[in-house]
């Protein structure tokens, strides 16, 4: 069985965002783990309107694996946040290297065209 301890979402019935993902021990041989989503929003820090990304997240595990739907959660807290793609990508990193320490991590950070224009942000970090 794994070791759930520290988690506080999973099986509870949370509907607002969280502020920090939660992790739980990584099992052996895991080499890399990966999460994608086409439905972070956020809206532009100058103009207001909404922004809808699509956001990979991929990093090499040390010793902790993020919950996902802490992740879902911690996403969501997005929606109700200005911020720029190029932000909102090395937040995210950061966040994933502050809270499950990974060896590394990389977050790239698509934001649909508003305007014809398609933004790319990547954001890698190593430990």
């Amino acid at each position: 069985m794994s070791d759930t301890t520290g988690l506080t979402v999973l099986g509870q019935s949370v509907q607002h965002a969280i502020a920090h993902v939660e992790v739980f021990p990584a099992p052996a041989n895991i080499s890399s783990v990966s999460f994608e989503s086409d439905e972070l929003q956020s809206f532009c820090p100058v103009t207001g309107q909404p922004d809808i990304s699509t956001v990979v997240i991929e990093y090499v595990p040390n010793k902790h694996c993020i919950e996902s739907k802490s992740l879902k959660l911690y996403l969501w807290g997005f929606r109700d946040r200005a911020v720029f793609a190029e932000a909102l990508a090395a937040e995210i990193a950061g966040e994933v290297m502050t809270t499950a320490k990974p060896k590394s991590v990389r977050v790239v950070l698509t934001q649909h065209p508003r305007g014809g224009i398609t933004i790319t942000a990547v954001s890698e970090l190593t430990a």
